[in-house]
């Protein structure tokens, strides 16, 4: 049986976890499946825009601890290949060149909330628990400390990653970890509204352009940053996108991308 569903509808593709028997739970095979999936929409011209959302209670329950276990038997090449698979991940969503809105119907925790971090919007519904639990476990949030600290700054991520807390979802929304928080039987719609006003409303070249300058200005220089986004002002002018959208404007046309 597979462990993610993909389809498609309106423009909007929907990569869903379907491991609902262990709450989604993140082990070798589901990571894989997700991969394949993100892979598979980046070439999907019938997709504009990505949900990424979860069958059962929970969004994702972090690794499988199973699993886990399993790999301490690994060497430590092994447990560096499999630590890389999961960073290949969470890579690939967070520099998609689609938006990725993440659909939380349930808790998203350690690993789980870490999908929930790398993606571009995150909805969730109030009774989900986020929390990065590794260090009361012995573990380490290491991979996603990375994205973590972009998207929050050191104090707040200080606070989550080292406490090993459970927060609200009203909690994490003033975190600014997520950006909506909408009653069970919402969310559902909320997401696709969401979704179908990234699709008819916006460029998807604009889209891409923008989420790589947001991905690579912060680990520049103040004069490389300003470099590279005059570089792509440069290059975003002369897309067609950018000539159509103009053009459409001047005219008083009414555009529909």
């Amino acid at each position: 049986m597979s462990l993610v569903d993909y389809q498609v509808k309106d423009r909007i593709a929907f990569i869903t976890m379907n491991r609902p028997e262990k709450r989604n739970a993140l082990n070798h095979e589901l990571v894989r499946e997700l991969k394949q999936a993100f892979d598979k929409a980046a070439e999907d011209t019938a997709a504009k825009v990505i949900v990424l959302k979860a069958n059962g209670e929970a969004f994702c329950a972090g690794a499988d601890l199973e699993y886990l276990q399993g790999l301490q038997k690994f060497s430590y090449e092994e447990n560096l290949q499999d630590s890389n698979h999961l960073k290949e991940l969470f890579l690939k969503i967070y520099t998609h060149p689609k938006i990725v809105i993440a659909q939380v119907q349930g808790h998203a925790l350690a690993g789980g909330c870490g999908l929930a971090t790398v993606c571009d919007f995150v909805v969730s519904v109030p009774n989900a628990k986020f929390g990065y639990t590794e260090v009361k476990i012995g573990f380490i949030p290491a991979i996603v400390t990375v994205f973590l600290l972009r998207k929050l700054g050191e104090a707040k991520a200080k606070e989550m990653l080292l406490s090993g807390e459970l927060f609200s979802a009203d909690q994490v929304l003033q975190a600014g970890l997520i950006n909506h928080v909408v009653q069970v039987g919402d969310l559902e719609q909320h997401v696709l509204q969401l979704a179908k006003k990234l699709v008819e409303t916006n460029s998807a070249e604009s889209m891409k352009l923008t989420k790589r300058m947001i991905a690579e200005i912060p680990s520049k220089s103040i004069g490389e940053a300003l470099a590279y986004a005059t570089e792509m002002n440069a290059h975003a002018r002369g897309t067609d996108d950018c000539k159509r959208g103009i053009a459409a404007f001047l005219n008083k046309e009414k555009l529909t991308w």
